[in-house]
Parts: C-alpha cells; sequence; structure tokens
C-alpha cells in the first residue's frame, strides 16, 4: 500500500470513528420501561414537543386516525396492541401512558403492571378513583401532573402521565 492510499484509509477509518462518536444511538420502542409517578414515563415528559419523543422512543410508531387529538402508538411488536404512547395537545405531549399490560413495566418504588391492585394504595396511599367504563383510574394529584395507575381485574393494568386537570381515561 502506497503512502497516499494508506493515508485515504486512515482518514476514512478516522471519519468513521468519529461519526460512531457523534451520531447518538438510534431511539427504540420503549419496552420493559420504568414510570416515575410525576416525572416521567420512559424517558418521556409531559411537555415534550414530536420530535423530542422521537428522539426518546424512536420513528416506529403508528398515528390513532379516529382520536380526537393527535396520539402516537408505539408498539413493541407491529400490529399488537402493547406498549406505550402519547398523547399530543398544541404540539406537547399532555398524556403519556402504557398500552395495555407490556411485560417489564415498574416504578422506582416497586410497583409493576401485573400486580395486584392492592399494592397501588399499600405503595401510594389512598388516591382518587376514576372510572373510566371497563377500567378504573386511581389517580394521584401532584402540582405540575396527575399520575394515574390503571386497574383492569383487580391488577395494575397500565400507568399513565398527565397534565393537570385532564381526564385519565383514554
Amino acid at each position: 500500500m502506497g503512502p497516499r492510499t494508506a493515508r485515504t484509509v486512515a482518514v476514512a477509518a478516522g471519519l468513521a470513528a468519529a461519526l460512531l462518536v457523534v451520531l447518538p444511538a438510534a431511539a427504540e420502542p420503549p419496552t420493559g420501561g420504568a414510570f416515575w409517578p410525576g416525572e416521567g414515563l420512559a424517558g418521556v415528559r409531559l411537555g415534550m414537543t414530536p420530535s423530542q419523543v422521537i428522539d426518546t422512543w424512536g420513528q416506529r410508531h403508528g398515528v390513532c386516525r379516529e382520536c380526537a387529538q393527535a396520539t402516537w402508538y408505539f408498539n413493541e411488536r407491529q400490529f399488537q396492541a402493547e406498549g406505550a404512547g402519547v398523547l399530543f395537545v398544541d404540539g406537547r405531549v399532555a398524556h403519556a401512558f402504557t398500552v395495555w399490560k407490556p411485560e417489564g413495566w415498574a416504578t422506582p418504588e416497586g410497583l409493576a403492571l401485573g400486580d395486584p391492585a392492592g399494592d397501588i394504595g399499600a405503595t401510594y396511599g389512598e388516591l382518587a378513583q376514576e372510572d373510566c367504563g371497563d377500567y378504573l383510574a386511581l389517580v394521584r394529584e401532584e402540582a405540575e401532573a396527575r399520575s394515574a395507575f390503571y386497574v383492569y381485574e383487580d391488577e395494575v393494568w397500565g400507568f399513565g402521565l398527565l397534565m393537570p386537570g385532564r381526564s385519565p381515561c383514554l
């Protein structure tokens, strides 16, 4: 290999290494995420823009065609309604939630999807209850957010983080 070829290879290798350092890893749809009541759901926080959600959860999502407000679903597996979602109001996240009962989701306090519903009160105390038709939402009120713990058939079925004043029902 001549000096010119060696220099070209060295420059190409250097550029490739620089790109690996500069480019962030591609975001993936959340699987087995953490719900931080009052703060965030698998890295998504209230008030984020659509581009910030894509940076956090990746581009692979579905858009609800029948929803009154822009709603995106990030399914763990394509065409299977299980994962997470966001609802936007005025171009900002107003509600982030799990969809159905995806595996591996929990709070820092150890409350996990699939746990008995009674564990919600044992962990967070008495919470307001809202009837959402086929399921219940136990809601913890905070200054900047409402945290919802969704209950179906006496199990913790989902988590939600929403703006104050919004209904937890989807």
